[in-house]
């Protein structure tokens, strides 16, 4: 961590630099960092060594200390300030790198082009920074294109049109500064001079704080990219997202399911005998293929784990206007992957019993996803976006009984309004997938028309629980008490003596009866009774009444088996059509465990 020889610490600080395509993320990038870099190096010799990294998206810039952390930061030996920028391009990119590093996003920029103003994009990067990032800073970009002599007045109304947006949401008041990265566009000469970068570094400054980092924990390395370098090894570069790593540490690369030793570490390209949280390194290992790793993670062996499904926690974002059915398909972020994975709901049976579901409509206020409750908006919890949890993070238990449910519910029971009752949903996954517990994962819909005014994240969520067999279905799904409950209807067809009947229309001719003899049914008469077995090779059945039947019920069936033979008189067809009219119907509901395997009925 120390800086070419001075004994001087950097404070590394990452920035996420989110927007709309086309808003100017990457040309904003690659001026702060060129700008922060003439500025901060003009003395220093070794500035023109280290250029500009613009590597995957990834490339920083070097300040003083600012003075606001001179008191924290000083003690512990800081004296300069790094700025990671994360530039993210394609959306799926962005998504997989802002969750997949969502533990150390200290800062948020969301860019947005002053002349279009909030895109589609700019509000799901929005929603993604309220999951994951303490802080942001709006860029209004473009601002070149305004008329001269409208300029200032189109650059108010907009910075006004951001703040009623972030209204209601964790970014209220957060700060609005007008910037044009690239006069002219792409193609413009590089002698067009930047507008209003130095005032946003300056902004940048003032926006930082020291980030809380936890050296604890198991080692996870997000890495972005892999290269062999003859006769030392193969160099991973990458971001720490938590744990620490040293100089002689055994790591793993569960893509490649080997583990390496740690030659060498490098920071700022110097050589550092460890690093920690939110570090950006350079870690030598002994030799692999590289081509085998162009992007993954690293991890302190065994520490992660292969997962072929999972049960996370679920909260439906607002701004989402599709339903959210079982068994459809969705866009899995999870860990620092994205992939398909098919989705089942449930919940709890008294939450869930009387609730109104989505039905593909939005819910009635379209606000973006708050963040729990229970979280704070501070720095030091939102460091670590696993204390932004919900209580459906903790309540999740395999003790406890599920209803399924058909889609998503949202609102309170019997009335739709107000916050959606506690909810889970097991996930599918179409490949294996590696990652930490307890992650962040978001779902979503990202094959949508990228032009359409849609958003396309759906939900978010925790992960509680994962399946690494992948024969889960049997070995650990049944473990899972969803039930979903059922309801048959039939008739009784005639009475055998006070105690039984015979009844028919409850199950078809091929039904083993066999699985049902045993439960509890009740006669629409009021009586209780127990299917005993089957009558005959129609699908009728015996029920035994052992209470026997009542006054009501027998005189309905006795009338009706009256009608029964002999010459109808139109007195008897009459009688008969009324008590046809009225038959007694039989009722038989029980619930079925969707992953017992052997599909058995319960009753309470």
């Amino acid at each position: 961590m120390e800086d070419s020889g001075n004994s001087r610490k950097t404070l590394n600080f990452n920035v996420g630099v989110l927007g709309h395509v086309d808003s100017g993320k990457t040309s904003l990038a690659r001026v702060l960092s060129s700008t922060a870099s003439t500025a901060a190096f003009d003395k220093n010799p070794q500035s023109r060594e280290r250029g500009i990294t613009l590597d995957l998206g990834f490339s920083s810039f070097t300040v003083d200390l600012p003075a606001h952390l001179q008191d924290e930061c000083g003690p512990r030996g800081f004296s300069r300030l790094q700025f990671t920028l994360v530039d993210c391009p394609g959306h799926a990119s962005l998504i997989r790198t802002i969750i997949g590093g969502a533990q150390i996003i200290d800062l948020m920029l969301l860019v947005v082009d002053v002349v279009k103003g909030v895109q589609t994009q700019t509000a799901e990067c929005l929603l993604i920074g309220e999951l994951t990032c303490p802080r942001m800073v709006v860029i209004l970009n473009k601002t070149d294109l305004l008329p001269p002599n409208k300029r200032q007045a189109a650059i108010d109304k907009m910075t006004k049109r951001m703040h009623k947006t972030l209204e209601n949401t964790r970014f209220k008041g957060c700060p609005v500064i007008a910037v044009a990265a690239k006069p002219g566009g792409p193609e413009a000469p590089v002698t067009e001079v930047p507008q209003g970068v130095p005032e946003l570094i300056e902004l940048l400054k003032a926006q930082t704080y020291l980030p809380r980092r936890d050296p604890s924990g198991p080692l996870l390395m997000a890495v972005d990219h892999c290269f062999s370098i003859r006769g030392q090894g193969t160099v991973m570069t990458g971001t720490l997202l938590q744990g620490a790593l040293s100089l002689n540490d055994t790591v793993e690369i569960p893509a490649l399911k080997v583990t390496r030793k740690v030659k060498s570490v490098q920071m700022f390209r110097q050589p550092v005998g460890s690093a920690m949280q939110g570090d950006r390194v350079g870690v030598c290992v002994t030799q692999f293929d590289p081509k085998l790793l162009e992007r993954g993670v690293v991890c302190t062996p065994g520490s992660l784990h292969t997962l072929h499904a999972g049960l996370i926690s679920v909260r439906k974002i607002g701004y989402f206007r599709g339903a959210l059915a079982t068994r459809s398909k969705f866009h899995i972020t999870v860990g620092h992957e994205t992939l398909m994975a098919r989705v089942s709901f449930f919940g709890l049976p008294t939450s869930l019993s009387s609730s109104t579901t989505t039905n593909g409509k939005a819910p009635s206020d379209p606000t973006p996803a708050q963040p729990p409750a229970d979280s704070t908006s501070t720095e030091t919890s939102q460091a670590h976006p696993s204390s932004n949890s919900s209580p459906s993070d903790r309540t999740f238990s395999f003790d406890r009984e599920y209803i399924y449910q058909e889609e998503y519910v949202i609102g309170q029971p019997g009335v739709g309004e107000g916050p959606d009752p506690e909810q889970w949903a097991l996930l599918e996954f179409e490949r294996p997938v590696t990652c930490p517990s307890f992650c962040l994962v978001i779902g979503s819909k990202l094959d949508t028309d990228i032009h359409a005014n849609a958003c396309r994240l759906a939900f978010q969520g925790r992960l509680l629980e994962g399946f690494q067999d992948k024969g889960y279905a049997e070995s650990a799904l049944p473990r899972l008490k969803v039930f979903k409950r059922k309801q048959r209807e039939g008739l009784v067809e005639r009475v055998t003596d006070d105690y039984t009947v015979i009844g028919r229309n409850l199950f078809k001719k091929e039904t083993n009866l066999q699985l049902f003899v045993g439960l509890k049914v009740r006669l629409s008469t009021g009586e209780a009774g127990v299917i005993e077995g089957g009558f005959g090779q129609s699908g009728k059945f015996k029920i035994r009444v052992p209470e026997g039947l009542s006054a009501e019920a027998k005189q309905l069936l006795s009338s009706k088996k009256k009608t029964k033979g002999g010459s109808k008189t139109d007195s008897v067809k009459e009688e008969e059509a009324k008590t046809d009219s009225q038959p007694i119907g039989i009722n038989l509901s029980f619930k079925r465990y969707v992953f017992d395997p052997h599909k058995k009925m319960v009753q309470s």
